[in-house]
């Protein structure tokens, strides 16, 4: 299939119907991962407007992990996992947030975010804006700063980029 990388994320992204719960339509990027070609040029465009400007990328979890990390390798730099309460061990510093289907909290480990560090968050689908709109929040919590956002596919309709308002928003594909 040819066409512009746009085009072929969304020709290949699946919806899944009434998940996880009825009413939401599921962006499942699954079939991206499994195509290795799209995946390595979705991780290529990803990283190549950062290279040399960030010290970290952030992937949110879970899918946000499977591309954060891979661009994070891209660039050379550290990968920082945002990742669900309960999660991680040690002492985090945590932030709650709204979601389209529910509430949520997201956490670090604040000792691997150095002070001042320029990170790079990333995840699969932009959706309604609070899981990124948390991540952002909790980098800067923890004295980090976000150079930019970073997303696959962005859900237009949901308007997730009021809650990301002053940052750098960019997705790959748009539905």
């Amino acid at each position: 299939m040819r066409g512009s990388l746009a085009e072929r994320i969304l020709a290949t992204v699946r919806d899944v119907e009434d998940f996880p719960q009825p009413g939401v339509t599921f962006k499942d990027i699954t079939p991206v991962l499994a195509d290795g070609e799209l995946l390595a040029e979705a991780v290529q465009a990803h990283a190549d407007p950062y290279r040399g400007r960030v010290d970290l990328v952030a992937g949110l979890e879970a899918r946000g992990f499977i591309f954060g990390a891979a661009v994070a390798m891209e660039l050379g730099v550290g990968f920082l996992p945002v990742r669900k309460a309960g999660k991680l061990p040690g002492p985090t510093v945590g932030v709650d947030y709204a979601l389209e289907y529910g509430s949520a909290r997201v956490e670090v480990h604040a000792q691997d975010l150095p002070d001042g560090a320029r990170v790079l968050v990333v995840d699969d689908v932009l959706a309604t804006g609070g899981t990124a709109a948390a991540g952002c929040r909790l980098i800067e919590l923890c004295g980090g700063s976000v150079v930019a956002v970073e997303v696959l596919t962005e859900i237009a309709a949901l308007d997730g980029r009021t809650l990301l308002e002053g940052y750098a928003v960019r997705s790959l594909a748009t539905v």
